[in-house]
């Protein structure tokens, strides 16, 4: 096998990440080498330096190294986690990277790990995912191990498996691709497509689904690829079913001039991913609702004077949610909050439209706390609104008028990222109510009035519920 050195920059540009980032690996790396052992980057990281991304993971490949030699060195820069020793992998504590030691795995469902320490590139590099994911860069010498000409595939943005017999055998590669495909625009070729037609996914657990959809959703420029790939070798309705359904649900023009529910969608989240978010859970929220939030079409569209119309298609979507995301997380508070988008997501246009005032921001905000914020109501709304592109297959860029001025309005408010606090509690009432369910219909009253008037006064507040407390007596 040919070796080439790897470019001048994509070397220092490793070097710097493992010196500032990852400080005790070029020392270990060195220690190694210096005994005989060949330390190999591996994976993601390696197509990564090649696409100038950020570093996600570190996994380090040890050759020539057996794995309790390789334990003794470790333990010279530190204490060594044992967790996954069994499969030949060792982690420093503190040091965000794997280390490990090359291995043949018998086949079947329960395969039995055989650790070879001198097992050859090719046959170690033959059991990853893709070739573009089994590439390695020799750390002592920064020549690229490149058995499958993964680089190639990569430059030509190809998704290949390195061997057909050992893709199968993890069936979670099924949604690996799914995820690889969006995020790098890769074309798989005939046989990965075929390989992926016939898998059985049905052993995939939710927990490892969830993390590889977290990916598309969080990585990806154009999440929608995934789900086109997922149609083109007919697996759609196999993963969702729901979104599938979506297609051929004929929408009106005037307000759809992009097509159906499914084109409709695709856009939606593709133009959700592009939006500002505070944090990456924020994010991952309204790209679900992005995905699930016209699913209701389905059963709620009809005809109506020659119209067509979808009335309540937003309670219809958010049960589907909850049975689309009850198959591929166990995350309660994320199906919570996306359920909770989903029903609401209408609402930014409705106020605009019909000029809410600020007391009925405050009280949607109520109603969306603590799961969801009146600004992620908003975003929703606008990958919502550009997903309606007559020119198919990407959203509109432009800013949405109405979902500028929701903003405006609920800022105003002072309740764009959370709920108006209450100015008067329990414990402010104490000398006027016992306590016990009159104390919490006064708060309640206390805080009604405070949301519609604009009262903050906390006195003024209390005199309310005086003669409140007055009338209800004299009745």
């Amino acid at each position: 096998m040919q070796y080439t050195k790897v470019d001048e920059n994509i070397q220092k540009r490793a070097s710097d990440i493992l010196a500032h980032s990852y400080p005790l690996v070029l020392p270990i790396v060195h220690e190694l080498s210096s005994n005989g052992c060949q330390t190999v980057l591996v994976g993601g990281a390696v197509r990564d330096l090649f696409l100038n991304l950020p570093l996600k993971d570190i996994d380090i490949e040890v050759y020539n190294c057996s794995l309790d030699e390789l334990e003794t060195r470790l333990k010279n820069h530190g204490p060594v986690s044992l967790v996954g020793k069994v499969y030949g992998v060792l982690r420093l504590h503190g040091l965000d990277v794997d280390w490990s030691v090359p291995r043949s795995d018998s086949s079947g469902r329960k395969p039995q790990v055989k650790i070879d320490p001198h097992l050859s590139f090719e046959k170690a590099f033959a059991r990853r995912d893709l070739t573009i994911n089994a590439m390695g860069i020799d750390l002592a010498t920064f020549q690229l191990i490149d058995p499958f000409n993964g680089l190639a595939d990569l430059h030509k943005k190809i998704a290949r498996a390195p061997d057909p017999h050992f893709f199968v055998e993890d069936p979670l590669r099924f949604f690996r691709v799914m995820q690889f495909v969006a995020r790098f625009d890769l074309t798989p070729d005939e046989e990965l497509n075929r390989l992926c037609s016939q898998m059985d996914i049905s052993t995939v657990s939710r927990e490892r689904i969830e993390q590889e959809f977290a990916k598309l959703f969080l990585r990806s420029k154009k999440p929608s690829r995934g789900f086109l790939w997922l149609d083109s070798i007919k697996r759609l309705a196999d993963v969702l079913p729901e979104l599938a359904a979506t297609k051929g649900i004929e929408q009106e023009k005037k307000w759809h001039p992009e097509g159906d529910v499914y084109e409709h969608t695709l856009q939606a989240i593709d133009a959700a991913a592009a939006l500002h978010y505070r944090d990456e859970h924020e994010k991952l929220a309204i790209m679900y609702a992005a995905l699930c939030h016209d699913l209701g079409k389905v059963n709620a569209t009809q005809i109506v004077d020659g119209s067509i119309k979808s009335y309540g298609h937003a309670q219809e979507s958010e049960v589907l949610t909850k049975k689309m995301l009850k198959r591929i997380t166990h995350n309660k508070e994320l199906v919570d909050t996306v359920s909770k988008l989903v029903h609401y997501h209408m609402e930014p246009i409705q106020f605009v439209k019909s000029g809410a005032k600020a007391a009925a921001y405050k009280r949607l905000a109520r109603k969306l706390a603590p799961e969801v914020t009146l600004e992620m109501l908003g975003l929703l709304a606008c990958a919502d609104k550009q997903g309606r592109n007559s020119q198919k297959g990407s959203p509109l860029t432009t800013q949405m008028p109405e979902i500028e001025q929701f903003f405006e309005h609920a800022r105003d408010a002072n309740v764009l990222y959370e709920v108006e606090q209450p100015v008067l509690h329990g414990r402010d009432l104490l000398d006027i109510f016992q306590p016990g369910p009159d104390l919490g219909k006064a708060v309640k009253y206390a805080y009604f009035v405070q949301i519609n008037e604009g009262i903050k006064d906390k006195q003024e507040l209390i005199k309310r519920i005086k003669t409140m407390k007055q009338e209800q007596i004299k009745k």
